[in-house]
């Protein structure tokens, strides 16, 4: 249960002075409907204003504060703007700028020859003076005192500037008094405020760099220190050795010889598979790294145990092709290998429910219709979980619930995930990395071109086409839409196919699942020479044949989907090309992107400078994915600072009694702060 200390600031946001439905309906679009909420709302940036006595032409481009006393009105014909004539102590002019239907009003607001004190940014218009649509106006002894920075806050419709402020200091006001959680020495080293002034300092002055680092760090340290607890918590529960005898293992045959990377990856898993307490680990591999390969040896370090695995994948595409790959790679072996997905139905999926329950079925491929409520395994010993990123911890968790004890865990990406986000997001996991190639794997040849250039590249894929190749044509959008520019899957579609015939198929994301299925069917036996598609073919589509990728609107992707985007091909003997189309105008950190993607193939490299780029906001499908968000650490200050936090973590927990001492108490407080408390409920739990 909550603190107490923390029920005020966790009320919503009706406590608050002013807020009713009409006011509550914007404050809810920024996610904004407690009051800790508000008081989380950070300024984005700020106003330095500068009190003047007189209008001078080296104060241009400054905000500034100045009495002025109005002489004259100057409506211009048309739409134009009204101008309101002032003139400063000194008597120079200062002109006052409002555009729209503004004559009535502002006549009220500046009678002639009554000063005034405005303040607003000075700006030079030829020679003259002006400021336009100041943004405070004040009768000289109604003027109140301004701070010299005032904070500019995140706004949605229907909000201003002043009233997100408002809204914050009554927020403010109820945030209590913590005890520290930091340890001592470290607060001193850093020289930061507790925990409040901190939050006080940050809406005073939004360039104070230690209070933003404090708040940054105290939720960063919470992270870390839940997913600690989830850690010991999953290290407590008991599970079930597996010892594989090896037989299976020495049955399978591979075209090449396994990686290094693979035979240590290996290695870690068959180490932790024959531990009791259940293995959680992470398994990141580039696009053609061999995860499936390393996968299936831990599925049959299960088997070869007499227990039973299974492998969730995101999609149906995905989940057959595992299916395809895994039963071709065990062929000969004298395991039986099932799938199950939603589009299994009758006798088919009672046999497969049959075989679970009675252990027949040794290896289980599926959608998320492998954890369902009907069915039940004989003895799950290891859960897969492919593209990580693409499912949250309560999926994983349905999973595990399916067996009598704690299933050994193997959680897969093909996305290749920064070292911050990884110590971030999957703190509770080992870490394995698949950071070679199997030979033979050659790398993409990328190029990049204008998009005023489709011609040219719809002539060379014509030359692809008849020399019996296939391709790849991604588009970000499924239909036209007026709020953009990118091309349309169903235009682009429509257009090529007017040119090569019935030869393009087309697959996005609004299709049925059967109907994408038998596209995409088409696709890998060469019935289409093109598949036209959005991003949805970024997963679980290998077709060795395609050798060619053209990507539309390359720049308005981030740079780790392009990559996974790229991946596609490259998977046969033949070189493999991705044309990358941008727009004529890029911005610089699209042309940063696309620069890197030219240069290089490698997926870990391109992963970090993407949360470098972007942020790890939109980074790895981390919004969708149910993982940890932050409120207030940016990606440079989680970068700046993980380690630091995880070590702190760390020492609460092996040396100052985790949440049961004095600072550990404390701790506890600030995991229901930052809304990580599930783990104290692990703890207890455990």
């Amino acid at each position: 249960m909550r603190p107490e200390i923390l029920n005020p600031f966790f009320a919503e946001t009706g406590v608050l002075k002013g807020i009713g439905p009409a006011l509550a309906k914007p404050l809810a679009r920024l996610g904004l409907e407690r009051v800790v909420d508000i008081a989380f709302h950070l300024p984005v940036s700020w106003i330095d204003r500068v009190a003047v006595d007189t209008v001078e032409g080296h104060d241009a481009g400054k905000v500034i504060i100045v009495t002025v006393t109005p002489t004259d009105y100057r409506a211009s014909p048309g739409r134009g703007p009204f101008r309101v004539v002032t003139q400063d102590r000194d008597g120079n002019i200062l002109n006052l700028v409002f555009f729209g239907n503004a004559s009535a009003w502002v006549r009220k607001l500046f009678p002639l020859m009554e000063p005034r004190v405005v303040t607003g940014k000075l700006e030079l218009y030829g020679q003259d003076a002006q400021m336009v649509h100041p943004d405070h106006v004040w009768k000289p002894e109604e003027a109140i005192t301004l701070p010299a920075r005032e904070p500019v806050y995140g706004l949605s419709e229907g909000l201003t500037n002043k009233r997100i402020g408002d809204l914050a200091k009554q927020a403010l006001a109820r945030a209590p008094d913590l005890p520290e959680w930091i340890e001592p020495s470290l607060k001193t080293q850093q020289d930061w405020p507790d925990w409040r002034a901190a939050l006080l300092r940050v809406h005073a002055d939004p360039a104070d760099e230690a209070a933003r680092n404090r708040l940054a760090y105290d939720e960063i340290f919470a992270n870390q220190l839940a997913l600690m607890l989830v850690r010991a918590s999953s290290r407590r529960r008991k599970g079930v050795p597996l010892h594989g005898d090896g037989k299976l293992r020495a049955m399978l045959e591979l075209p090449y010889q396994p990686t290094n990377a693979q035979t240590r990856t290996i290695g870690e898993i068959e180490g932790d598979m024959a531990q009791a307490v259940p293995m959680v680990r992470l398994l990141q591999g580039d696009v053609g790294a061999g995860k499936t390969y390393v996968a299936l040896n831990a599925m049959l370090v299960a088997v070869e145990a007499g227990a039973q695995a299974a492998m969730l994948a995101p999609t149906e595409i995905l989940a057959r092709q595992h299916y395809d790959n895994i039963r071709r790679m065990v062929a000969g072996l004298p395991i039986n290998v099932a799938i199950l997905t939603g589009r299994d139905k009758g006798k088919a999926r009672e046999s497969v429910l049959m075989g679970l329950a009675d252990g027949s079925i040794h290896i289980l491929i599926g959608t998320h219709a492998i954890f369902q409520e009907k069915v039940a395994y004989k003895c799950l010993g290891l859960a897969v979980v492919d593209e990580q990123h693409r499912f949250g911890v309560a999926q994983r968790m349905m999973l595990a619930a399916k067996a009598k004890r704690p299933p050994h865990l193997l959680v897969m990406t093909a996305t290749p995930i920064p070292r911050t986000l990884t110590l971030s997001n999957y703190g509770e996991m080992d870490v394995s990395r698949l950071d070679e190639m199997p030979p033979g794997r050659q790398p993409i040849e990328t190029r990049v071109l204008s998009v005023e250039r489709v011609d040219e590249v719809v002539d060379a894929l014509g030359r692809h086409i008849q020399k019996g190749g296939q391709a790849y044509w991604v588009c970000p959008l499924v239909e036209e839409s007026e709020l953009s520019d990118q091309a349309a899957a169903e235009a682009r579609a429509a257009t090529l196919q007017a040119r090569f015939g019935d030869h393009i198929g087309l697959v996005h994301g609004r299709m049925k699942g059967p109907e994408k299925d038998r596209v995409m069917e088409r696709f890998a036996a060469g019935e289409l020479a093109v598949l036209v598609a959005t991003t949805v073919i970024e997963v679980g589509v290998d077709v060795p044949n395609s050798t060619l990728m053209i990507i539309e609107g390359a720049d308005r992707f981030g740079l780790a989907q392009l990559h996974q985007l790229r991946g596609r091909v490259g998977r046969g003997d033949g070189k493999s090309v991705c044309l990358l189309l941008r727009n004529p105008m890029l911005s610089q950190t699209a042309r940063a992107r696309l620069a890197l993607m030219r240069e290089s193939n490698d997926g870990f490299r391109i992963a970090e400078e993407d949360l470098r780029l972007r942020g790890g906001g939109e980074l790895l499908g981390t919004k969708q994915s149910g993982e940890a968000q932050y409120r207030l650490a940016t990606p440079e200050r989680i970068d700046a600072l993980i380690g630091t936090a995880h070590d702190d973590a760390r020492l609460l927990v092996d040396r100052d009694g985790g949440l049961e001492g004095p600072r550990g108490q404390a701790a506890r407080t600030a995991l229901y702060l930052f809304e990580r408390d599930a783990a104290v409920g692990l703890l207890r739990s455990g």
